[in-house]
C-alpha cells in the first residue's frame, strides 16, 4: 500500500483540528468537581514547575497578573496552592502546588488517561503502532 503525499500546508490545519479536537475532548475527561480549565492549567504548571512568581505564572499561563491573581484567590481558597515569601524579595511571594493540589491532579490525569486509554483499547494494533509513532514526532515538534 502506498502511503498517500500531501503537502503540509495541507496536512496543518487537519492535523491541528485532529490534535485541538482530540484535547478539548480529553480535557472533558475529568472527575466531578468545579475547578476551571483556567484554574487546572495553572495548578499544571506549578506542579511542572515546582514554585514561580505570580508574574511568572501569568507568563507561563499566558494571561494578565491581574487574571491570575484571581485564579490563585480560588486555588488557594481551596487549599491547592500555597504562597510562600520570596527568599531574596521581600515584595515578591512564590507560589506553589500543595499535596492536596498535586493529588487533585492526580484524579484528573487518571480519569483523561482512562478515557483515552478506553478509545485506544478500541481501535487495532496497527492503528495504536501509527499513532505511538505519531506520538513521538509530535513531541519533537512541540520541542522543536
Amino acid at each position: 500500500m502506498t502511503a498517500k503525499r500531501v503537502p503540509p500546508a495541507q496536512l496543518a490545519p487537519q492535523l491541528r483540528d485532529a490534535i485541538t479536537r482530540l484535547n478539548r475532548r480529553v480535557r472533558q475527561a475529568r472527575p466531578v468537581g468545579d475547578l476551571t480549565v483556567t484554574q487546572l492549567s495553572a495548578l499544571t504548571s506549578l506542579k511542572l514547575a515546582g514554585a514561580l512568581t505570580p508574574r511568572e505564572l501569568a507568563d507561563v499561563e499566558r494571561v494578565q497578573p491581574p487574571t491570575m491573581t484571581k485564579i490563585v484567590a480560588k486555588l488557594e481558597e481551596r487549599g491547592l496552592v500555597q504562597r510562600t515569601p520570596h527568599p531574596t524579595d521581600g515584595r515578591q511571594v512564590i507560589l506553589a502546588a500543595t499535596e492536596g493540589g498535586r493529588s487533585v491532579l492526580e484524579q484528573f490525569e487518571r480519569a483523561r488517561n482512562s478515557w483515552l486509554a478506553d478509545r485506544l483499547a478500541a481501535l487495532t494494533e496497527e492503528e495504536r503502532d501509527t499513532l505511538r509513532r505519531a506520538a513521538e514526532i509530535l513531541q519533537g515538534i512541540a520541542r522543536a
